[in-house]
């Protein structure tokens, strides 16, 4: 009976080691996204998560402690928002008129095969004549030029 106590004591504290290890890293984990997602005031071409700037540092460690006292991504995402703008966000929001930062690329790629397709198929069609087209009668004057210069070559 005794071992049997002791194997699901050692059993509890293992199983609550682990679970407090996984909080911990899942709270690592939402805290390295949180932070890749927020542009670094300092470096400004940066990511937070990217930065080695002291202000990315705190940054990254104030989203760490926003984490651990319970506050959703989005609060955290709305805490820096409102203190920088919205600039302080790699990716724009995609609401109002952000939807022409996101579909603008995509409408000048397909814009551009658009133009391809119709430039290779004007020039396929300009290089296929017509089965039964006959070519225009050379001018006389160039004709005479065209076979002296002809029998000149050919010497």
């Amino acid at each position: 009976m005794r071992s049997v106590m002791l194997s699901v004591l050692i059993a509890a504290v293992v199983w609550l080691c682990c679970a407090g290890t996984g909080l911990a890293v899942s709270v690592e984990n939402h805290a390295e996204l949180l932070a890749a997602e927020l542009r670094c005031p300092v470096c400004q071409n940066l990511s937070v998560g990217d930065s080695p700037s002291e202000m990315a540092n705190q940054m990254r460690e104030l989203i760490r402690e926003k984490l651990q006292n319970g506050e959703t991504p989005d609060q955290i995402r709305a805490y820096f928002v409102s203190r920088y703008g919205e600039w302080i966000l790699l990716a724009p929001k995609r609401q109002g008129f952000n939807w022409v930062a996101w579909l603008l690329p995509f409408g000048a790629i397909l814009s551009g095969i658009g133009v391809v397709v119709v430039v290779v198929r004007r020039s396929i069609s300009r290089r296929q004549a017509p089965a039964g087209a006959q070519l225009s009668p050379l001018d006389p004057r160039y004709a005479s030029r065209l076979q002296a210069e002809l029998k000149e070559w050919g010497q």
